[in-house]
């Protein structure tokens, strides 16, 4: 079965398993596991922040940082499209009870003009803007990269409110390898960042939360009240070791896999390529197909290939680690079967 829906289902290689069978634990709610320890410096390391911390998922990553940089009745700026407002389940009102102000973006970033312009003044009747966030690489853009230039010119107006920023890079070394940029250089304009382990990286479980020593000292309690503070935890994190030290270099064939996979759909009558193929998501409208949506994902299953629609007659080709070029191919001819009967 070849699987596109995301790159969250890659499996732990046979060396991500022999590592989780042999790390050494401790506590780590104590602060004694090892193997955690040795994640969390490595990854902060690589962003170039003071410090970081091991979470469940890039979504309890990204409503910590919510939860620290935030009080409640206070406002946080992001796109319209970014994760955290679509597919998180409101969990920033529910916990951290902040509302979310959101603003267009082209090709998942947003104009800085805009976001000056939606940062709240002193105003009884306005709640305060307590969060900017950015999405990078951008989901719902289809894997867009955001302009380093564009982070760098909000990152000076939130110097110039005092406002932070935290950066929802769940898959930010896809951004890094697309744009040959280091993480740390994109890093350096947040405040916070996440990524996850569990994506284009490879591990089974987890994400990294970073910034300066303070954040993490009040996120790892924030985790601690979320339920996140987890014990002889170094069996996951040693997988996430490895995906930094290993993985990062796979990226770049998921992404010319996805380049690949994108000129071949777009080549086909009926298909149309809906995203600048920049990283590892292809998002192709089918509605010249002549095939409803959960049709064409049905039919494809039949060829025993997964996909996932996302949104009326869009679907969601994801590139990961395992898939490929031979896939490439096999996926092509199957959608040329589906359109031509």
């Amino acid at each position: 079965m070849i699987d596109l829906r995301s790159d969250t289902v890659t499996k732990p290689s046979e060396k991500m398993r022999k590592a989780m069978y042999e790390a050494e634990v401790g506590d780590d709610v104590y602060g004694e596991d090892p193997t955690v320890n040795k994640l969390e410096e490595s990854a902060a390391n690589i962003l170039g922040k003071e410090d970081a911390l091991f979470v469940t998922s890039g979504t309890q990553g990204n409503q910590i940082a919510g939860l620290v940089h935030c009080k409640p009745g206070q406002e946080v700026i992001m796109e319209a499209q970014a994760h955290i407002f679509l597919y998180e389940a409101a969990a920033l009102s529910a916990f951290a009870g902040v509302q979310i102000k959101t603003l267009d973006g082209d090709n998942g970033a947003m104009n800085p003009g805009d976001v000056e312009a939606a940062i709240r003044g002193d105003d009884i009747h306005q709640p305060e803007t307590g969060l900017i966030c950015i999405e990078n690489t951008h989901n719902k853009a289809g894997g867009a990269v955001i302009p380093l230039e564009n982070m760098q010119k909000i990152y000076q107006l939130s110097r110039d409110h005092a406002i932070p920023i935290h950066l929802d890079g769940a898959r930010l070394f896809n951004a890094s390898v697309a744009s040959h940029t280091p993480v740390k250089e994109i890093a350096k304009y947040t405040d916070s960042v996440q990524f996850c382990l569990s994506k284009g990286l490879g591990a089974p479980v987890g994400s990294i939360i970073a910034g300066s020593s303070d954040f993490i000292s009040q996120a790892r309690k924030w985790r601690k009240r979320l339920g996140g503070g987890l014990r002889q935890v170094g069996v996951l994190a040693a997988p996430g070791i490895i995906a930094l030290e290993e993985n990062i270099q796979h990226l770049e064939q998921d992404h010319e896999n996805a380049m690949q996979l994108a000129e071949g759909l777009q080549n086909i009558e009926g298909l149309v390529v809906k995203n600048k193929v920049e990283t590892n998501i292809v998002l192709v409208d089918i509605t010249n197909s002549n095939r409803t949506t959960e049709n064409f994902i049905n039919l494809l299953k039949e060829h025993n290939i997964l996909t996932g629609a996302f949104g009326p007659n869009i679907i969601r080709f994801v590139t990961n680690n395992g898939f490929t070029r031979n896939d490439v191919n096999n996926v092509l001819l199957a959608a040329q079967k589906i359109v031509n009967h």
